[in-house]
């Protein structure tokens, strides 16, 4: 986490000086930036690896776009995805205890004798990425950011709603689903994003349930075992006409 969180704020400072930008790093959205990437990281990657993923998330995805505000994606989550095709084995490397052996993930124990209990999933106490385990943690988070009014519920329950509701109607568990993999994460802290998000109800509950629907396609039928990251990624292409056909009608106003 620290050299994810470092190393975002050190080449967001660089880039923006050597474009003669004014400095952002003050607001602190390169800190989330670090914060989110290593949440999406495995324990046991190479520290060099982490470091370029923040260079992806910062430079490619978040400055050359124009810097916060006008990102079409989420910096940390195509970062990882860049990752995922980059690094494939430490990506895919999860230790579970503190002498790093390494484990496979409840997505891909699914429906084996191999997966964990439903308490065991909700605790954390399995393989998976640094901040996606423990789903009670995440959810601790959730109300948390609902309760200082960062969020709204809309997005969160609607893509958490729609692959427990698929999952089901495919005669798989959706419990083990809801609590398994990156969905939590991905669904409260980076499917709400401001800038990669649409901003209206109606925008977010679609935006929703695209990446729900999207997530259980690729995991049910795909042959990758999780689905989130992509899912999110695909729907904010969709953000912007999302929010076009979404947004409230001014009445009285001269048509164009």
């Amino acid at each position: 986490m620290s050299v994810c969180v470092l190393s975002c704020v050190l080449f967001e400072f660089l880039f923006q000086k050597l474009c003669r930008r004014d400095v952002t790093v003050g607001d602190f959205s390169a800190v989330v930036t670090g914060m989110l990437l290593a949440f999406n990281l495995p324990v046991s990657i190479p520290l060099w690896q982490a470091m370029f993923g923040s260079l992806v998330a910062i430079v490619a995805v978040k400055q050359l776009f124009g810097g916060i505000g006008r990102n079409f994606a989420n910096p940390a989550l195509t970062a990882r995805i860049v990752m995922i095709v980059s690094f494939a084995s430490s990506m895919t490397n999860f230790a579970t205890n503190a002498d790093a052996t390494s484990s496979a993930t409840p997505l891909v124990q699914m429906g084996t004798d191999a997966m964990p209990s439903l308490l065991t999933l909700f605790l954390g106490n399995h393989g998976g990425c640094l901040g996606e385990t423990c789903a009670l943690a995440l959810i601790i988070g959730f109300v948390y950011l609902l309760v200082r009014k960062v969020i709204t519920w809309h997005t969160t329950v609607v893509f958490v709603g729609t692959v427990a509701l698929f999952t089901l109607c495919l005669g798989q568990n959706p419990l083990e689903h809801v609590l398994s993999g990156g969905l939590l994460l991905g669904a409260i802290f980076m499917a709400t994003d401001y800038s990669t998000t649409p901003s209206t109800k109606w925008g977010k509950v679609i935006f929703g349930f695209g990446c729900g629907l999207i997530t259980v396609l690729i995991r049910v039928f795909g042959g990758y075992p999780e689905g989130v990251s992509f899912a999110i990624l695909l729907m904010n292409i969709l953000t912007p006409y999302i929010s076009i056909w979404t947004r409230r009608k001014i009445f009285g106003g001269v048509k164009k």
